[in-house]
């Protein structure tokens, strides 16, 4: 293993102690809020919101699938594919930012506007980091791992912990999925979400809180799936 590798390997062993820490106290406090609203929901609005995102969800890997661009060229080592990924994330994460940023500016009807183009920017970037580290998203488990680092991505302590293990042993974990758990999946992005993009709605602000909360939503789903991805690179030459 060169010195590179090596490098890489020390950071990703830190990524994983620091993905099993617990959040900070005002975001376990929130997500607890959250429980309890949530609760008051009937379960037919539940799984109508679970069954209008696990459709979304599904539309966007399917169409991204078709309009993810490829890369122009193979890289083939680990620091030629985090150089690479670092360069996509910044084309994506100026993309989000743009685009929440219109949306918000124009209050109510531009927030609702924002999620399922946000969706799809997100589902386009994580096609192209797959690509850029050689994994071939026409195979059905490369889209159910695609999933799990969006949910590793945006989850509470608990979820995220649970993802971690299946991303860590994904070789042997992934014999045993056959789908996601949609009303989970649904759950913990909005959660996630909810309080920032409630404040994009409001007239004055949205256009600034938007292009700030599309540009963090990227920057950190960008670090999920660039250490997720380098795992198993590193699992791959072991």
């Amino acid at each position: 293993m060169g010195s590179y590798e090596e490098a890489v390997s020390r950071e990703v062993k830190d990524w994983l102690y620091q993905m099993r820490k617990k959040s900070r106290l005002w975001k376990r406090t929130s997500k607890q809020a959250q429980d309890k609203f949530n609760g008051l929901i009937p379960e037919k609005a539940h799984h109508l919101i679970t069954d209008a995102i696990k459709h979304m969800v599904k539309a966007t890997l399917w169409g991204s699938e078709y309009t993810t661009k490829r890369p122009s060229q193979i890289v083939v080592t680990l620091q030629e594919q985090d150089e690479k990924l670092t360069e996509t994330l910044i084309k994506y994460r100026n993309t989000a930012s743009v685009e929440g940023a219109g949306t918000g500016a124009v209050g109510f009807i531009g927030g609702l506007a924002d999620f399922p183009l946000l969706l799809s920017i997100k589902m386009k970037f994580l096609f192209e980091a797959a690509m850029i580290y050689g994994f071939d998203t026409s195979e059905y488990e490369e889209r159910l791992f695609l999933l799990h680092i969006f949910q590793l991505a945006f989850s509470s302590d608990d979820k995220r912990r649970e993802t971690m293990d299946i991303i860590e042993d994904w070789e042997n974990r992934k014999v045993e999925l056959v789908d996601m758990d949609w009303q989970v999946f649904q759950q913990e992005y909005r959660d996630h979400i909810d309080l920032i993009k409630m404040l994009q709605m409001i007239p004055g602000i949205g256009a600034v809180v938007g292009a700030y909360a599309n540009f963090h939503l990227l920057e950190q789903l960008g670090a999920v799936a660039k250490n997720a991805y380098r795992l198993r690179r590193i699992q791959q030459n072991n």
